[in-house]
């Protein structure tokens, strides 16, 4: 997906709010061993690329910025609300390199809920853990984790270790850390 960056001027509280109020969201650029740089996405193509991925999908999605003309691969780091009307206030973006190892977090979705053995004796899917956080390279990093929960009981539970990484992708959380369960109504 692709972003247009623009280079931001000052960190004054009235910048960030005329920026807000053009429709637009300030954020920052972070690369290995340099230094920092403030940015304005433009928040209608930010805001069009969320309506277009998944629920959860965003920590995953590799970017393409468009920084005053230099083209670059970035990732979401991190994302600010407002905490009543959950208008995007800030965006950190994180530059990636391809031979440099990134931290992401990987969405956990699960497969056969329908036919789920403790679902049909009346049991839910409860999910405790929505990402895992996983070391990878940009070109090894998954998309999502899927977990087939089938077979699964009432009381039964898939762990982080019952998940296949991979060679090349390495968790960042224990194994025994419970990512599902079906829990008894």
């Amino acid at each position: 997906m692709k972003l247009t960056l623009k280079k931001r001027e000052g960190q004054q509280k009235s910048i960030l709010t005329k920026i807000r109020f053009a429709g637009d969201i300030p954020a920052t650029v972070y690369k290995a061993g340099a230094a920092s740089e403030p940015a304005v996405v433009n928040g209608a193509e930010f805001n069009a690329a969320l309506r277009n991925m998944p629920k959860g999908y965003l920590p995953t999605t590799v970017f393409e910025l468009d920084f005053e003309g230099k083209k670059e691969k970035a990732i979401v780091k991190e994302i600010q609300y407002h905490p009543t009307t959950y208008q995007i206030l800030h965006l950190d973006f994180q530059r990636i390199k391809e031979k440099a190892p990134v931290t992401v977090k990987v969405p956990v979705i699960f497969s056969g809920a329908a036919d789920c053995v403790g679902v049909k004796l009346g049991g839910f899917v409860r999910q405790i853990l929505h990402h895992v956080r996983v070391r990878c390279y940009p070109e090894d990093m998954p998309k999502e984790f899927v977990v087939d929960i089938r077979e699964l009981a009432i009381g039964d539970s898939k762990r982080v270790g019952d998940i296949n990484f991979g060679e090349a992708v390495r968790p960042m959380i224990g194994e025994k850390e419970i990512v599902v369960v079906i829990a008894k109504r």
